[in-house]
């Protein structure tokens, strides 16, 4: 992948308008505790840092998912504790089922879809809340398994336009734990990354579903706010390649309204031979 540098002075789009604020929340309370998590976080705290483009909160429990007060043990309000209220973006890499009462998932769902602020989802973020249906909607797709576990593949580039996707060549290796993703829709999101998987086995017994259109990264509107999603980012040295660091720092400016894409959700393209449907 490309060597391209995050963080020096290039990458100063001018005056940021205000001090916009990223939640990094990374809440493995309940799932399993992956590796890359902390390592993920750290790098989206210190990329808004070295830029000056917006400043971060690292959480690894749920406690700020609300617009209301956040309360101690004791049922006293904490001091200087903030709340969704006082953050422009939510960048999410938890895992599995996570303790948000009723009032935190509307909350939650309220900030991007009413609020119009925005929602970056990494990696095992995919396989976050199963048993909510609004989430999934909200992402656009659910983890569905990793057929091939760990792997070195080709990866191809739908929409070069997106920012973050420009230095990158329109096909390139990734090794990665490429996801497979189930209840997915090109008519509500823009894909930006797939996988190319007409080299890989397609027989293995993890494999859900055996077409071409294995999407990797995408993009779209809920409600009034934005939406990214990327399954790459298992392994924490990931989090060192200086194209991955550009892609979640280019995607989190989208979710900031900091850069713009079209995001108009496009069908499967036409020249690529495609194997039987799902």
């Amino acid at each position: 992948m490309s060597e391209a540098m995050v963080g020096d002075a290039s990458y100063h789009t001018g005056a940021i308008p205000k001090r916009l604020r990223v939640l990094a929340w990374g809440d493995t309370s309940q799932g399993y505790q992956h590796d890359s998590v902390s390592h993920a976080l750290a790098t989206i705290e210190r990329l808004g840092y070295e830029t000056g483009t917006y400043d971060t909160i690292i959480k690894t429990d749920s406690q700020l998912i609300t617009k209301h007060k956040v309360l101690g043990a004791d049922g006293e309000p904490l001091l200087y504790a903030k709340n969704l209220n006082d953050f422009d973006l939510i960048f999410f890499i938890g895992t599995r089922e996570l303790p948000l009462t009723a009032e935190q998932k509307a909350d939650l769902i309220s900030f991007v879809r009413d609020d119009g602020k925005a929602l970056i989802v990494s990696h095992s973020g995919a396989t976050g809340f199963f048993s909510w249906p609004e989430f999934g909607d909200m992402i656009g797709g659910r983890f569905d398994d990793h057929p091939w576990g760990i792997i070195n593949a080709p990866v191809i580039v739908e929409d070069p336009n997106f920012p973050g996707m420009s230095h990158l060549t329109p096909k390139f290796d990734h090794t990665d734990e490429f996801y497979q993703i189930k209840d997915f829709s090109r008519e509500k999101a823009r894909v930006i990354l797939r996988l190319d998987v007409s080299h890989l086995d397609m027989t293995t017994p993890l494999l859900h579903h055996h077409d071409q259109d294995f999407p990797l990264v995408w993009a779209k509107t809920y409600g009034k706010g934005r939406v990214y999603y990327s399954a790459l980012g298992h392994d924490p040295s990931t989090w060192d390649e200086r194209a991955v660091q550009e892609m979640y720092f280019e995607a989190i400016k989208w979710g900031l309204r900091l850069e713009d894409a079209d995001v108009t959700p496009r069908p499967f393209p036409a020249n690529t031979p495609a194997a039987s449907a799902k």
